[in-house]
């Protein structure tokens, strides 16, 4: 019996037979024609994934990942890479990526730091959606040590045109600030957490995420957006982090014109900012916050010795 069986037939005995799965409905067309999000599919809808550093080794991490797919009930091709193992979790394992007969759409990677990049340029080859072409080019950014981020990343933010015909009133600024508030529930119990919101302009929150790390908490948003077909073209994006160059890029991907922070900013993020066009708010608390980019999209309706930077 195959892993995947196993796992069904352990799900029947104990909940009965399933009822049948009705057919998901068609994802709308995306209305950001500029946005290629079919370039996502890869991400969340893999045909085949690669699972270099696949383990046969209880509790380690390659073990694991092939253990969720299969608990998953992953739909696609799975294909464990381990140059000493035959097979792991019943499915062939292969020596190397290289060696899988079949195209691979997603790869991941769990091997030693010091052999990343080998494979990375074995999936290169392999033809994982241009790994390659990626690694020849990166931009060094600047949130907290700096960080490395491969491709024509610039080339792709000088592409972006956020939209010059929205406008944010500071009384707007002030509900959501309020509201992001009380949404802060781990933060008030445990602090160490950053907190990112996607609002309307009118301080409507459609998601808040909490998480020890910033990054993790706009990727969850992001990907929130792209399975719900959400335009960022009219949204406030709120972080509590600092405005690095990573959260002003990423905000510029989603499409956002509106980045608002209780923080404060970096001289790449307000550089990038500037330069893409996004309305940039720091300090942003109370009543208060500093403008810094875009002041164009505001609307003061409220005295504000300090809203300009």
């Amino acid at each position: 019996m195959t892993p995947k069986a196993t796992v069904a037939a352990a799900k029947a005995a104990r909940t009965g037979p399933a009822a049948p799965t009705p057919a998901p409905a068609p994802r709308p067309a995306s209305q950001r024609p500029d946005l290629p999000v079919s370039s996502l599919d890869a991400i969340f809808r893999p045909a085949s994934v690669a699972v270099v550093g696949a383990s046969t080794k209880p509790g380690s991490i390659g073990r694991e990942i092939v253990h969720n797919l299969i608990l998953g009930d992953f739909k696609g091709k799975l294909f464990p890479v381990n140059p000493k193992a035959v097979y792991i979790h019943s499915i062939k394992a292969y020596p190397s990526i290289l060696d899988i007969p079949d195209p691979v759409d997603m790869a991941v990677i769990v091997v030693p730091a010091a052999y990343v990049l080998d494979v990375v340029d074995e999936c290169g080859r392999k033809g994982v959606k241009g790994l390659k072409k990626k690694m020849g080019k990166r931009t060094v950014t600047s949130g907290c040590g700096q960080g490395t981020v491969y491709g024509d990343l610039m080339q792709e933010i000088d592409q972006v045109k956020l939209r010059a015909d929205v406008t944010l009133a500071d009384e707007q600024l002030f509900v959501l600030i309020e509201k992001v508030r009380k949404y802060e529930t781990i933060y008030k119990q445990a602090g160490a957490v950053h907190g990112c919101a996607l609002a309307t302009r009118a301080g409507e929150i459609l998601m808040f995420v909490e998480d020890v790390g910033r990054h993790n908490a706009v990727d969850a948003i992001a990907g929130f957006m792209w399975l719900k077909d959400i335009d960022g073209s009219d949204k406030v994006f709120y972080t509590t982090g600092r405005l690095t160059s990573e959260m002003v890029i990423k905000c510029a991907q989603m499409r956002i014109p509106f980045l608002v922070s209780r923080s404060g900013l970096t001289q790449m993020g307000y550089a990038i900012a500037q330069k893409v066009g996004i309305t940039m708010l720091g300090r942003a608390s109370g009543r208060h916050y500093l403008a810094f980019t875009g002041r164009e999209r505001l609307l003061r309706q409220a005295p504000q010795p300090t809203a300009y930077a």
